[in-house]
């Protein structure tokens, strides 16, 4: 039987195609592993660091360790946009998250707030994530992170 690809399928698969040869430097269909969360995550795929290895594992090429090649890239993302696999949370869900960590309800948390809860507990941020976020959430004027701003700004470049 004779699978059919949507013209969306299609488009999806020449997304995914681009985002892998940016990181394809001379051109073999393959790429440095340690680059596969960056090319997954650009592509809107928010996963952990747990899921991201267990997919590592089944992507790293045999025949070349420490390489993925297209072929073995481009099925598996596919499914993986098409699932919805690994899909951003909602704003809603992003709130909550923040307002969690805002006991006192006052709209915002300060740095030391946010870095604390994010580098204690759970999956924990590394010291150059938590730089990457500070500097975008961070409020230039207040010098906190007014959550709900944040979000806004998170949500709509995931559009």
């Amino acid at each position: 039987m004779i699978k059919v690809q949507s013209s969306f399928e299609s488009d999806l698969q020449k997304k995914i195609v681009n985002a892998f040869e940016i990181f394809d430097q001379d051109g073999t269909r393959t790429v440095d592993i340690r680059e596969i969360g960056t090319i997954m995550r650009s592509l809107g795929c928010c996963l952990s660091e747990a899921d991201l290895q267990d997919i590592l594992v089944e992507l790293e090429d045999e025949d070349s360790p420490g390489y993925v090649n297209l072929e073995t890239f481009l099925p598996m993302m596919t499914k993986f946009l098409l699932d919805q696999r690994f899909h951003p949370a909602s704003s809603n869900k992003l709130l909550q998250a923040f307002q969690m960590f805002d006991a006192d309800k006052k709209g915002y948390l300060t740095q030391a707030e946010l870095t604390h809860f994010l580098t204690q507990d759970g999956e924990c941020f590394t010291q150059d994530e938590m730089e990457e976020m500070l500097s975008a959430a961070v409020d230039p004027q207040s010098g906190h992170i007014n959550y709900k701003e944040y979000v806004s700004h998170l949500v709509s470049e995931n559009l």
